[in-house]
């Protein structure tokens, strides 16, 4: 039998379809059909300075907002050189890691509602991981300790004590074991950056530019003159770069392209959900 998951299901809010094939109640596979929720954000990006963007980034994940507003900001400031104060960075790290738990309590939430028997369910191995390209969780349920918080030392991880929550098994039940470490982890981090929270300047006004100009183009609006001043915007360089962080879900990245100017950013995001939805089919 074939039943339709979506759009319109409760359990999607419109912003997937599963075809979704069953033997008795067995789920023996599984189709994905993406694309209901496309914007367009890379296109949005080239007409809005990257303060004008952060509005839009949002929409990328309504469950983790913080992480797709840091990872905005993170890339201009390591392609432009940007020194981030270090108050920032911790306030930033205490928002990043609350947004973690409440992203995790959302999926325990429905998660314990249909909660059985999860052991043995759902098994990825390490084999499959790696060549489906999957992080996060479902990374580190099946026996790899990989975090991008360790890896790569962006904002101020180093500074605070904290272990990587990882598991063998690769089932259900070892996946729900590393959120729930995570959980636990992430109050740690907090803890430690609310008590060594440094004082002097959140923000660093040097670097922005508010007196910039872009060059005219044929049948082009200015979009920086949509609100009553001037958005404050930043030259970044003629390089590329890709930056990531460690979601809730997993890598969430973009490649950027800088051209020395302030008002147009051309990008493109990657995130984890895109591989697990790949993944979907052969776990079914």
């Amino acid at each position: 039998m074939i039943v339709n998951m979506g759009p319109h299901h409760p359990s999607m809010h419109g912003v997937l379809r599963l075809i979704v094939t069953l033997d008795g109640e067995d789920v023996i596979d599984c189709e994905p059909i993406l694309g209901y929720l496309h914007r367009g954000m890379e296109k949005i990006a080239e007409n809005r300075t990257i303060i004008q963007y952060l509005p839009y980034v949002t929409r990328w994940d309504y469950l983790a907002t913080m992480f797709t507003e840091a990872i905005t900001v993170n890339g201009p400031e390591q392609l432009g050189n940007i020194q981030v104060p270090k108050r920032a960075s911790y306030i930033r790290v205490i928002m990043l890691e609350l947004s973690r738990i409440a992203s995790h309590l959302l999926w325990l939430g429905p998660f314990m509602a249909d909660i059985e028997r999860v052991e043995g369910v759902g098994v990825v191995d390490v084999k499959e991981v790696i060549n489906w390209g999957l992080s996060g969780p479902m990374l580190r349920a099946s026996g790899i300790q990989w975090d991008l918080r360790k890896v790569d030392n962006y904002e101020c991880y180093e500074e605070f004590h904290w272990e990587v929550q990882w598991q063998k098994e690769g089932d259900s039940l070892a996946r729900y074991l590393v959120r729930i470490g995570e959980m636990i982890e992430s109050i740690k981090i907090i803890q430690q950056a609310l008590e060594g929270l440094p004082g002097g300047p959140y923000e660093n006004l040097e670097i922005r530019c508010f007196d910039r100009e872009k060059e005219p183009e044929w049948n082009e609006f200015e979009y920086r003159f949509i609100s009553k001043k001037s958005s404050p915007s930043f030259e970044l360089p003629k390089q590329e770069l890709y930056v990531r962080i460690e979601a809730p879900k997993g890598e969430l990245g973009i490649f950027l392209i800088g051209d020395q100017n302030g008002f147009s950013l051309e990008m493109e995001n990657s995130s984890a959900r895109f591989y697990k939805f790949a993944n979907s089919s052969s776990i079914s």
